[in-house]
């Protein structure tokens, strides 16, 4: 039997060669925040995937939060991200750009001269602790809450890196409106308790989300724009909240009456998190008409299954695509995947990042 996750899907303008997409991951290699060599090793490695979407990468010296993250605002990032869209585009991959800021996930050590910890409110994490290099972890500390003037400022520079990203030979990029970073924390009443324009109702709550969407598909198109979302995430201590399923649901006719080319659903249930109800699932599919990409500890067969079925276009994996570079290819042959090494998923250097081989590779050097 054929499995539906091999064939080819067209994504707005493009074509991917199947429906697997490599999962957003943070690998913290990108030393002062500068894409580089490694980094185009890496993801053109991975090049199988239908599609790749990148490690968060911050549009603004305020949402580097975490230590050794890219960002994609200035032209040394622009030039260092050339080096993986070459790399990528080369072996017949295509890639977008995930626009991450941190928001109040973050400390001030991580962050360049100037840079500024803020969010929607005042509100701080209480029981995360963030690393900074040769410090460990520390303390995270309040985040200021954003005026008027900082969220106009904010939205330019997400439009910004979405400009910079198309020159530097992205496909697109994926606007991170999940697990508790800057856009998630205006969607989420938990972090946002603003009284303004921007907090209390649905509508305000998702108007950080809607502008930024709609200033970004206004600078690059709306086939190069997609969002990720995570009803349910308790990432960076949010979690649901009384009209949870109104919100998500109000967010995905939000973005298809916008256009955007996918709607990408974060469930890590698989991973210890509450499970996203079917029925959120469905009503999200229902009210999106672009491409809806599956994500959620998905092997082979439940990826076919779930496509078969109609419920998504696609499926995101994640940490399989850490340990096995050639994803896809093991799927096709049936073989068990490589496991990854969860003490080099943030460390600097090659170690557990571009030295997992792949099938073929595996099994030359055992021979």
């Amino acid at each position: 039997m054929s499995n539906k996750l091999f064939t080819t899907y067209t994504l707005g303008e493009i074509t991917l060669s199947n429906r697997a997409v490599m999962a957003p991951m943070t690998r913290s290699r990108a030393l002062d925040n500068v894409p580089n060599e490694l980094m185009a090793t890496y993801y053109g490695q991975r090049a199988g995937a239908g599609l790749i979407i990148t490690e968060g990468t911050s549009p603004s010296p305020n949402g580097l939060g975490y230590p050794r993250i890219p960002g994609c605002f200035n032209e040394d990032q622009v030039a260092g991200w050339k080096l993986v869209t070459e790399a990528v585009h080369q072996k017949g991959g295509k890639i977008f750009l995930q626009i991450m800021h941190t928001g109040r996930v973050s400390h001030p050590d991580n962050l360049p001269a100037g840079g500024r910890v803020v969010g929607p409110s005042p509100i701080a994490l209480e029981q995360t602790k963030m690393y900074v290099d040769g410090q460990g972890e520390l303390p995270v500390p309040f985040p200021e809450a954003m005026s008027a003037e900082d969220i106009d400022v904010a939205i330019k520079e997400y439009v910004n890196c979405a400009k910079l990203a198309i020159k530097a030979g992205f496909d697109g990029v994926e606007l991170h409106g999940a697990n508790g970073y800057l856009i998630d924390q205006f969607i989420n009443p938990l972090s946002n308790q603003r009284k303004d324009e921007y907090g209390g109702s649905i509508e305000n709550r998702l108007r950080f989300a809607r502008q930024v969407a709609e200033a970004v598909v206004a600078a690059i198109g709306k086939e190069r724009t997609g969002i990720r979302i995570s009803p349910y995430g308790v990432f960076n201590e949010l979690g649901a909240f009384d009209d949870v399923d109104e919100t998500f649901v109000a967010l995905a006719k939000m973005v298809s009456e916008l256009g955007l080319v996918y709607l990408h659903l974060v469930d890590h249930s698989g991973m210890g998190a509450p499970a996203v109800p079917d029925s959120i699932k469905a009503d999200l599919r229902k009210a999106f008409s672009g491409t809806f990409i599956l994500s959620g500890n998905y092997d082979a067969e439940r990826a076919h299954e779930d496509l078969s079925a109609d419920k998504g276009d696609l499926v995101a994996f994640g940490r399989p695509y850490i340990a096995n570079p050639d994803l896809v290819e093991r799927f096709k042959q049936g073989v068990e995947l490589a496991t990854p090494d969860f003490d080099t998923f943030y460390t600097p250097g090659p170690e557990g990042y571009t030295d997992y081989p792949t099938y073929e590779e595996a099994t030359e050097s055992a021979q």
